[in-house]
């Protein structure tokens, strides 16, 4: 065989082969978390981590502060079809769009600790996992942005004050919104980005704002909203996910890599949401917050009230075996702390 004959055949082999070879990926992740957070700071490190470990055949690009719309707008963009998203790392509520399973974290006075959050979402995840593959997406990690506490314009000491109060809920949660009226509270449904206009007037639409320390600093709500009610409300738990169609097109070998990293980002902002939530109450209180802490006998009240509340949710908010396993989880928890 001649020189040219050779080469002609080994080049008609490679055409013929190069289909074969995985194109490198460029996965585009939309987040609520604004730009230069800790949250954002842990998805752009993952990133540089997934390009080092696949030797840059998995990328990222993450498109911070929801610039790329509000977590329902950031689901859509990810299905089939569209795809100018292939990945997200969303909260509860956006979850639950996905899946209602996901409002078992979002139930006010559930949860009391990072430690008891982390049994529940443990026992939970396999049938998480389940549930979110069924509907098109693949799940890589848990996230959590610290704990929702209640600042308000004037001091609320018992669940009859949160109840008698103008309380901020997200616009378009209607079922959040009907649950919250059914058992008396006075919830105000609106966008986010609405909380400090309508807490700076004297007769705003709300008085009450639930909200994790950290973000309460980042949009000086605490300079209206004086008060903050010294209990955790709810974590602000939140997940990875990534499409299923772009998950299949990382090379089987890369998989585990690109999970690892996941996992790693998990792992930190588990570690500095407790952190973080602590700075930001010692930063508000020196310029004027005012921390209201509960007595072990009226915290205990509180509790005893607020729990009384949550079987109301159960198959209806959350599904009644989501729910049942999460109680399990807290409780056999609690148990072997000795509670």
């Amino acid at each position: 065989m001649s020189g040219l004959k050779r080469f002609l055949l080994l080049s008609g082999i490679a055409i013929a082969i190069a289909p074969l070879v995985a194109a490198p990926v460029d996965i585009k992740l939309a987040t609520l978390a604004p730009a230069n957070t800790t949250w954002h700071k842990a998805l752009l490190d993952m990133g540089s981590t997934w390009s080092k470990e696949t030797q840059g055949r998995v990328t990222l690009t993450v498109f911070p502060g929801g610039v790329q719309g509000e977590e329902l707008t950031t689901i859509r963009k990810m299905r089939p079809g569209i795809e100018t998203l292939h990945a997200a790392f969303l909260t509860a509520a956006g979850l639950s769009e996905l899946d209602e399973a996901f409002n078992v974290f979002a139930m006010p006075f559930f949860l009391e600790s990072d430690e008891e959050a982390l049994a529940v979402e443990k026992k939970l995840t396999p049938l998480v996992e389940q549930k979110l593959h069924a509907k098109g997406f693949h799940f890589l990690s848990w996230g959590t942005g610290g704990w929702v506490q209640i600042f308000s314009k004037r001091p609320l000491r018992t669940l009859a004050d949160v109840k008698a109060a103008k309380l901020f809920t997200t616009k378009g949660d209607d079922k959040w919104l009907q649950w919250y009226v059914a058992n008396g509270f006075h919830p105000v449904a609106l966008l986010p980005a609405d909380i400090p206009a309508q807490l700076k007037l004297t007769t705003g639409l709300i008085d009450t704002a639930p909200n994790p320390p950290y973000l309460a600093l980042s949009l000086q709500i605490f300079r209206d909203a004086k008060y903050m009610l010294n209990l955790h409300i709810a974590p602000l738990t939140g997940a990875l996910i990534m499409s299923n169609t772009a998950w299949n097109r990382i090379a089987p070998e890369d998989r585990a890599k690109v999970t690892a990293a996941a996992q790693a980002l998990e792992k930190r902002v588990r570690a500095e949401a407790p952190v973080q939530d602590a700075e930001s109450v010692k930063q508000m209180a020196a310029r004027g917050l005012q921390v209201i802490t509960l007595d072990a006998q009226a915290a205990a009240e509180f509790r005893t009230a607020a729990n009384q509340l949550m079987g109301t949710m159960r198959g209806g908010m959350v599904p009644a075996d989501v729910y049942d396993m999460a109680v399990q989880a807290r409780d056999e928890f609690r148990k072997a702390k000795g509670k």
